[in-house]
């Protein structure tokens, strides 16, 4: 397996696609818009190295047997399910941040290698055994994959195949013998600068007028004609700045932009050709275990937030004690996410595939308290800090450091 340093070689050796404020970034690893979220990731291979770590971000290869990162496996288990949850819980408190570029590409893998399956079985294809040989390589290789759903959509009270504009959906343009054609975007995309390569999956459920949409596929991050465009984020200047102005040095997050212009695939590497039926499972794959693993991320984040807000008490000369009951209220939000996102995988369901599918219902019961719970600990963090942390009116660190 690789090492952290390995790691950040292999992005070296990338061809140059990605841009933000109209600049080419021409090294991920250096770069102050990318480089944080690089060191974030690189913490992952790090991490995988020492012993107290080893049993939650490696498993074993159903392929091969070999120890590989939990990244690159099938989850096969209820305990494997809960070991993800744990291991999204642990980056967020060994970073500090979200080390997206890994979480959906592995949920894609694992959504794909279902679909693919079913559809091998009951139309006769292949696609099942091309992602069998890919994830082989991709372990072997140890890479880094990131994964892409969502698309523009343009109009939503329109499908994509009414659209004025046919590319607010990513879709193939046309069919070869060796691969395909693909146009579009795909959008808001976490992580990419520290991916080697990128997973693309069904952004919904397609019907048959829309078969030109329902496409899935990998490719290597820097493939020709695939453009990246980083996002903007409230902080994001502050990324080119110095000492505590900085929001966390060993860490960080990014989306993109990716832009398809008439790119390639090889036909090795697409898992899906229009076959609509299967898009709409293929994306419900995905949601049940992603939707399960992110109550460990947010968990992982109230953790670090739990602590920032008792180092704060204390900076202000104030006793943990008194913000007892708040920061109870602050684990019980944590461990419930975190909670639920363990029974969902503990109540699944074995796809023949192979794959561990955790329970829907709690999968998506779960998503609720996710996207509603961490604003409470978040106000909860705010009323322990005080103004400061509220308002974050504070002198730069320039100006505070001045003679």
């Amino acid at each position: 397996m690789k090492t952290s340093k390995e790691y950040k070689e292999s992005l070296k050796k990338m061809k140059s696609n990605i841009y933000k404020f109209g600049e080419l970034i021409d090294d991920v690893t250096t770069h102050p818009a990318t480089k944080r979220t690089i060191a974030g990731h690189a913490q992952i291979f790090e991490a995988a190295q020492k012993p107290e770590y080893k049993d939650i971000l490696t498993t074993k290869s159903c392929l091969t047997g070999e120890q590989v990162s939990r990244y690159l496996s099938i989850i096969s288990s209820a305990e494997d399910m809960i070991s993800n949850v744990r291991m999204k819980r642990l980056m967020f408190n060994l970073t500090g941040t979200c080390t997206g570029g890994r979480c959906a590409g592995f949920n894609a893998i694992n959504a794909m290698w279902a679909a693919t399956y079913d559809m091998d079985k009951e139309l006769g294809t292949d696609y099942h055994k091309r992602i069998q040989r890919w994830l082989k390589d991709a372990q072997k290789r140890d890479i880094t994959i990131s994964g892409a759903l969502t698309d523009p959509k343009g109009d939503r009270s329109k499908s994509p195949s009414q659209q004025k504009d046919p590319d607010m959906s990513l879709h193939i343009v046309e069919e070869r013998k060796d691969g395909i054609v693909v146009r579009g975007a795909k959008v808001m995309i976490c992580g990419v600068a520290a991916a080697n390569e990128i997973f693309i999956m069904p952004g919904t459920g397609y019907k048959e007028q829309d078969k030109d949409y329902a496409a899935s596929f990998v490719i290597p991050r820097d493939t020709e004609n695939l453009t990246i465009i980083e996002t903007r984020r409230p902080s994001d200047m502050r990324e080119q700045e110095k000492g505590f102005d900085i929001p966390i040095d060993i860490g960080g997050i990014t989306q993109a932009y990716l832009l398809f212009e008439d790119v390639f695939i090889p036909k090795d590497r697409v898992f899906m050709c229009k076959e609509y039926d299967y898009t709409l499972k293929a994306v419900m794959n995905f949601i049940a275990p992603y939707r399960a693993a992110i109550g460990g991320c947010v968990a992982g984040q109230g953790d670090v937030m739990i602590g920032a807000a008792a180092l704060m008490a204390r900076a202000n000369g104030l006793s943990e004690k008194v913000f007892r009951q708040k920061i109870t209220q602050m684990i019980i939000n944590n461990e419930t996410t975190f909670g639920m996102g363990i029974a969902a995988g503990v109540l699944g369901r074995k796809h023949p595939s192979g794959v561990w599918i955790p329970d829907a219902l709690l999968s998506n019961v779960n998503k609720v308290h996710v996207a509603t719970l961490p604003y409470e600990t978040k106000r909860i963090t705010q009323d322990i800090s005080g103004g400061i942390a509220e308002t974050g009116c504070l002198p730069s660190c320039q100006d505070i450091n001045d003679p």
